[in-house]
C-alpha cells in the first residue's frame, strides 16, 4: 500500500504487472484529503479525467492518478449528476485546475472551491448546454459567445500595458494565445489560452478496436511523441490481458524512445540556438535530426516512428546489416554533437543570451509538479526510466542528466546530456538486442478491464488509461506532461523582457496538441 495514512479511505487493490499501480474508490469527503496525504509525501498529480457512468453507477465518475513513491495511486469517486460537484484538487496541485476546466467543458461537473471556471477547451465548437462525453451529446449548433465572453484577467496597474499574441503565429506552428501584461518590456504577467487543437481524443477512442483503430489513433496524439504514447498505450492494453511481451520487441521499442528522444532534443538545441541569433546552431542540428530521420525512414520504415509500436509488439525489425549501420551512425552523430556542444559553449553571445533566463528555482518547480527535461533542469531528480525501470531498462542502468540553475542554460545542459546518453544506450541495446520473436497475436475475446501505461517520453512523463469491454475501447485518457508544464512556462517570464518569450518558450517547446486532445 503506498500511503498507510490512505487505508481508512478506501480498500485499493494492486494490478499485478511490473508497473506499480494502486487502485481504489474514495468517497467525496476523502478526495482532497488524500491528495493532501500524497503531496505531504512528495507525491504529485499525474492526471484527472471523467465519465459519464449514469447508466451503471448511478453518476459520473471522476478519476484523478497520483504518483507516489512506490508508483501510481490512481483514485475514483462518484459525482452525484443532482449536483454534479465535487472538490477541487487546484490548491493542493496548482496543475490541477486546467484540468478541472477542461472536464467541466467536456462532461459538465464542476470543481468547487475554485474562482476560476472560465471555459478550458470549449471556444465556438458545442452548445453551452451540451458536453461531448455525456452519453446523450448531440453536438448541433453552435455557442459563439463562448468566445466572445471570455474574459483575461484585468492589468494590475494604469500603467501596464497588454501585448496579445496567437493564436495565430509567424512560424508554421500550432495555436495558442499568450496575453501578456508588460511595463515598458518587462513581463509582469502571463496568461495563455489553449483549446484551438481540440479534436476530442477521448471520445474518438470510444468504440474503437483495440489492435487497429485505437493503436493508430494512439500514434497520432502529439506527433513528436508516438512512440511514447504508442508505447504506454500499448503498456495499457498489455496489462488488461496480462499479455507477456516478446523480449527482443521490448528491447525494440526502447530503441524507438530513445531515437525519438534524440530527435526531439536535437531540433530543440538548434531551434534554441536560432531564437539567440545564433543560425548557425539552427542549421547544423536541423541537419544532423535529418539524418537521423533518415536513418528511421530506411531501417525503421517511418521517418517518425508511427505505427512502429503496437499492442503485441512491434511492426519492424532489424538484420544484422542494419545494427551496424545504426551503431557506426551513432558514433558519428556523437562526435559531431560534442563538436557542436564545444562550440556553443565558447560562443559568448549565446551565453549571455540563456544563462539566468526563464529561471524556475527548484523549490518552485516541485511546487508545481515539474518533470522531464523541465524539472531534471530544476532540480527534480525524476525520470521513469531509473525510479521505475521497466524492460529493458532494468537492465541498462540509465544515467539522469539534472541541473540546478533552471535557466535556458540549464534546459539546453540537460538535452545534450540526454543526448549522449541516449546514444549510449541505443549502443547498449544494439549490442544487446536479444533474438526471438517481435510480435505475439493479442486475444482479445471478450477482453474487459482497467489498464494503465507510463513511459518516459522526451518531454517527460506519457500516461494512458484504458477501460475495455468485449475486446473494444470503453473509455480512455492519455495524458501529455504539457498539461503541467505550460502553467510554468507563465512563471518563467516573470521579469524578463517580451523579446526574450520565444527563447524561453522554446526551451520547454511543450506540446498544444497533447494538452488540447
Amino acid at each position: 500500500m503506498p500511503n498507510p495514512s490512505l487505508r481508512v479511505l478506501a480498500t485499493f487493490r494492486h494490478w499485478g504487472t511490473a508497473l506499480p499501480v494502486w487502485s481504489g474508490r474514495l468517497r467525496k469527503e476523502y478526495w482532497p484529503l488524500a491528495a493532501q496525504n500524497i503531496r505531504a509525501q512528495g507525491g504529485r498529480l499525474l492526471a484527472l479525467w471523467g465519465e459519464d457512468r449514469r447508466t451503471t453507477e448511478a453518476g459520473y465518475l471522476v478519476h484523478a492518478a497520483f504518483l507516489s513513491e512506490t508508483g501510481i495511486v490512481r483514485t475514483e469517486m462518484i459525482v452525484d449528476p443532482a449536483t454534479a460537484a465535487y472538490p477541487s484538487l487546484a490548491a493542493i496541485f496548482p496543475g490541477a485546475l486546467r484540468m478541472e476546466r477542461a472536464l467541466y467543458d467536456l462532461l459538465g461537473i464542476r470543481a468547487t472551491g475554485v474562482n476560476d471556471t472560465r471555459p478550458w477547451l470549449r471556444h465556438a465548437a458545442w452548445p453551452a448546454d451540451q458536453f461531448p462525453l455525456r452519453t446523450d451529446f448531440s453536438g448541433e449548433g453552435l455557442d459563439i459567445a463562448a468566445d466572445r465572453d471570455y474574459t483575461f484577467l484585468p492589468a494590475s496597474s494604469p500603467d501596464t500595458h497588454e501585448i496579445p499574441v496567437g493564436p495565430i503565429h509567424a512560424g508554421i506552428i500550432e495555436p495558442g494565445h499568450f496575453r501578456f501584461q508588460v511595463l515598458g518590456e518587462e513581463i509582469l504577467h502571463l496568461e495563455e489560452r489553449f483549446g484551438y487543437t481540440h479534436k476530442g481524443v477521448e471520445r474518438l477512442f470510444q468504440g474503437l478496436d483495440v489492435a487497429a483503430g485505437g493503436a493508430h489513433l494512439a500514434g497520432r496524439i502529439s506527433g513528436d511523441s508516438t512512440v511514447a504514447y504508442a508505447w504506454s498505450y500499448a503498456q495499457a492494453v498489455e496489462q488488461i490481458i496480462s499479455m507477456q511481451m516478446p523480449e527482443r520487441a521490448q528491447w525494440l521499442r526502447a530503441l524507438c524512445l530513445e531515437r525519438e528522444r534524440l530527435a526531439n532534443h536535437l531540433g530543440d538545441l538548434g531551434a534554441i540556438g536560432n531564437d539567440a541569433g545564433l543560425a548557425f546552431a539552427l542549421t547544423q542540428f536541423q541537419a544532423l535530426k535529418e539524418d537521423l530521420l533518415r536513418e528511421n525512414q530506411h531501417y525503421f520504415g517511418h521517418r517518425y516512428l508511427m505505427d512502429r509500436v503496437l499492442p503485441g509488439g512491434v511492426a519492424f525489425d532489424l538484420t544484422a546489416a542494419a545494427i551496424a549501420a545504426l551503431q557506426g551512425g551513432g558514433q558519428a552523430l556523437k562526435t559531431a554533437v560534442g563538436r557542436l556542444q564545444e562550440i556553443l559553449a565558447e560562443h559568448g553571445g549565446l551565453r549571455d543570451r540563456v544563462v539566468q533566463l526563464g529561471v524556475i528555482s527548484p523549490e518552485r518547480a516541485a511546487h508545481l509538479g515539474l518533470m522531464g527535461v523541465a524539472g531534471r533542469a530544476s532540480g527534480q531528480a525524476w525520470d521513469l526510466r531509473v525510479q521505475f525501470p521497466h524492460i529493458p531498462y532494468d537492465q541498462l542502468q540509465v544515467r539522469m542528466a539534472t541541473a540546478t540553475e533552471g535557466d535556458v542554460a540549464a534546459r539546453m545542459a540537460v538535452r545534450f546530456l540526454e543526448i549522449s546518453e541516449s546514444l549510449r544506450l541505443q549502443e547498449e541495446i544494439l549490442q544487446k538486442l536479444p533474438d526471438g520473436n517481435i510480435y505475439h497475436p493479442l486475444d482479445l475475446r471478450d477482453a474487459a478491464g482497467e489498464g494503465v501505461g507510463w513511459v518516459e517520453g522526451w518531454r517527460g512523463e506519457i500516461f494512458f488509461w484504458l477501460r475495455m469491454e468485449q475486446g473494444n475501447i470503453r473509455h480512455c485518457r492519455p495524458q501529455d506532461p504539457s498539461w503541467t508544464l505550460w502553467p510554468a512556462l507563465e512563471e518563467a517570464v516573470l521579469r524578463d523582457i517580451v523579446a526574450d518569450f520565444p527563447l524561453i518558450n522554446k526551451s520547454f517547446n511543450l506540446s498544444y496538441s497533447g494538452h488540447d486532445l
